[in-house]
């Protein structure tokens, strides 16, 4: 699968709804996005204008 590599963190918002997270509260410049498909996770993203993503 190829990475994306010019979102924003609202834009990757919006795509990790399609999997069942959704937004739980914002401090400050991050997002906290939470799903509860097998149990409660919530992931933490910057919202900026571009994110810059790197391979691992």
């Amino acid at each position: 699968m190829k990475l994306p590599r010019d979102l924003s963190g609202s834009e990757l918002a919006k795509k990790l709804s399609i999997f069942g997270t959704r937004f739980t509260r914002q401090a400050g410049s991050h997002l906290r996005l939470t799903t509860m498909d097998r149990g409660e996770h919530h992931v933490t993203i910057l919202r900026r204008r571009r994110m810059r993503l790197w391979r691992t």
